[in-house]
């Protein structure tokens, strides 16, 4: 395994780390040697478990992927410092546990993706791996900002699930099949204001919109707002940031907009319009802009 010592900001953070301890003398040549070392068995270790290790290739790829989850670990274990990076790194088991923390961050984030295939890399998404994976000699390693977008993709898929299993009768979360975290979200809204604050969500708002009765104050933008804080405080801190940060900016007025459509959409019920005029009046309203919250299934 070759660690080459480079005095650049965007070098994988294990390499700069080295360099750093380096040129400042507080690691000798022997302490460097002892590092690449164990890098080189733990590369080996890794080619044995997910590479053929008698394909030397391979073996240097296992050395790129070391260096990458490495470098993730150590950077999350020690705040980007590399002071307290020098100092785990001085440890008999410091890179051991720099790279086994940047994996289980990997395998955290890789679990939506690995809903419907496998992985060569077990519970690490091979194309995440790729991208935080660092030859030796790169100039850039971006390995931790990729990190940070698979993260996000990461907890705006657990904020979904967690909307999907708080707000709809049927829990079931799956990425694929599932609308976005916004359409879930403002779906969930949307019900609950017509059938009741804890309604869970059923496939059954077109045939009930009858029993809606409408309200003038839920066309006001602050009252959106406030179900919306309300609804939120019952997910976890760190899931309520997450829908927030899925919402456009016009969601409010969108949610009003809804409203406003079940409103012609029920008068078209009471007044008897077929299920296939129904279909045309969604149509219709949908070609001029998304109906966000209004459900996607045909009244039948």
């Amino acid at each position: 395994m070759q660690i080459v010592l480079r005095d650049l900001d965007q070098a994988p953070f294990l390499s700069k780390v080295l360099n750093f301890a380096k040129e400042e003398e507080i690691f000798s040549e022997e302490d460097i040697a002892q590092i690449k070392h164990k890098g080189v068995l733990m590369s080996l270790k890794l080619a044995d478990k997910f590479y053929n290790k008698y394909k030397m290739h391979l073996l240097e790829q296992a050395s790129q992927d070391v260096i990458g989850v490495a470098s993730l670990g150590l950077a999350a274990l020690t705040s980007h410092d590399q002071v307290k990076a020098m100092l785990l790194l001085k440890k008999p088991d410091g890179l051991v546990k720099s790279f086994q923390k940047g994996w289980s961050m990997l395998t955290v984030v890789s679990k939506y993706r690995l809903l419907h295939s496998k992985s060569v890399y077990g519970d690490v998404e091979q194309r995440l791996l790729e991208s935080i994976s660092a030859p030796a000699d790169t100039d850039e390693w971006n390995g931790w900002d990729n990190y940070q977008d698979a993260l996000k993709e990461h907890q705006g898929y657990q904020a979904a699930e967690a909307v999907k299993a708080m707000f709809f009768n049927n829990p079931v979360f799956d990425p694929i099949e599932c609308e976005t975290l916004e359409e879930m979200f403002a779906e969930s809204l949307i019900y609950r204001l017509f059938f009741g604050a804890n309604a869970k969500v059923k496939e059954d708002l077109k045939k009930r919109i009858t029993d809606v009765n409408f309200n003038d104050e839920w066309l006001e933008p602050e009252f959106i707002v406030d179900l919306m804080d309300k609804n939120l405080a019952i997910l976890p801190e760190q899931l309520q940031q997450s829908v927030l940060g899925e919402l456009n900016k016009s969601f409010v007025p969108s949610i009003i907009k809804t409203i406003k459509f079940a409103k012609k959409y029920q008068k078209h019920v009471i007044e008897g319009a077929t299920p296939e005029k129904l279909e045309r009046i969604e149509h219709k309203e949908g070609m001029a802009g998304v109906i966000l919250g209004w459900p996607l299934y045909l009244l039948l």
